[in-house]
């Protein structure tokens, strides 16, 4: 796996590709601000860009904007956005309009070297990642009524892992339940949230969606 780093500390971003480069990930390049990523980018064509949220020059939301030009640009490269603190709104809006390849983690994950390493494949291979912080935070927020409030208490904490990128065998061992209880509990996610079988769009990729835009 060919992975480019974007982040403006430089103590942290020389942390992070060594720590990928002793796991046996390349990083090819790596940079300190959003300007030179594009460019890199083109020239290396990573699997995954990992990049801060907050680049200069103004530290707002630059990492975001170079992801959606990144994803337009290159649609096979998976993205996965770091941040200090839990910013959910911009970031799950991003990720909500295509949540394929992408994810986003809090730097608090960085130190742990097979977490991050793990986000990382999932997302070189299409899956999408969420912190489970973030998720927490989106479980709490007030939301709209819709088919998400037909679900039971143990089918949002299945969808909840379904955002982090977990798979089912991973469900049932976080959840300490049998691989059929999670199988009929997505089962009945796909139903509750009228997803019907549709060959060009995996529906738990859509329900992941139907989660962050609600």
């Amino acid at each position: 796996m060919r992975v480019i780093v974007a982040e403006d500390s430089a103590i942290l971003r020389e942390g992070i590709v060594r720590l990928l480069t002793d796991e046996g990930i390349e990083v090819p390049a790596h940079c300190g601000d959003a300007e030179p990523l594009l460019a890199l980018v083109g020239t290396h064509r990573p699997d995954v860009v990992l990049l801060d949220i907050r680049m200069p020059p103004t530290h707002t939301d630059e990492g975001i904007r170079a992801a959606a030009e990144i994803r337009a640009r290159h649609p096979g490269t998976g993205v996965l956005l770091l941040s200090q603190y839990v910013e959910s709104t911009s970031t799950v809006r991003a990720l909500a309009r295509d949540p394929n390849g992408f994810g986003y983690l809090l730097k608090d994950r960085v130190a742990d070297a097979g977490e991050l390493c793990e986000a990382l494949r999932r997302i070189g291979a299409g899956g999408t990642v969420v912190d489970p912080e973030v998720v927490a935070r989106l479980m709490d927020r007030p939301r709209r009524a819709g088919p998400l409030g037909e679900l039971t208490g143990r089918e949002r904490d299945v969808l909840a892992l379904m955002a982090e990128g977990r798979s089912n065998e991973a469900i049932a061992r976080q959840l300490v339940i049998g691989d059929k209880t999670v199988e009929t509990h997505v089962r009945n996610i796909f139903i509750k949230l009228r997803l019907e079988t549709d060959v060009t769009e995996h529906r738990r990729v859509r329900a992941v969606l139907t989660y962050l835009r609600s």
